[in-house]
């Protein structure tokens, strides 16, 4: 039965590719012809629409990523600044132990 199932989805497959190909190959008048240019153009002004609301959402994506980096590394100097001045107390306070011994 797994086997008879998968069978009949193979075919409901192909029958519907070769139902969308019959339908483009069967356009015969003019009318029809608009009617589907019609429909590609529809598709292709939503493809342009959404391809630029996409571009849009990248460009964002992009600019914050930059913050993001940019705070990171504003963050990473801050760290060694810190440190840099811990080490500089951890010296000082050593030497004031050495003179104090």
């Amino acid at each position: 039965s797994a086997q008879i199932a998968d069978l009949q989805q193979k075919l409901l497959d192909a029958d519907n590719g070769d139902r969308v190909k019959q339908r483009w190959d069967s356009i015969a008048t003019i009318l029809e012809a608009k009617c589907a240019l019609k429909y590609l153009l529809g598709e292709l002004v939503s493809s342009k629409v959404q391809e630029s609301k996409l571009q849009s959402s990248l460009q964002q994506s992009q600019a914050s990523c930059s913050d993001v980096q940019k705070m990171l590394m504003d963050e990473r100097n801050h760290t060694a600044e810190l440190e840099t001045a811990f080490q500089n107390q951890i010296l000082v306070q050593e030497q004031q132990h050495q003179e104090k011994v």
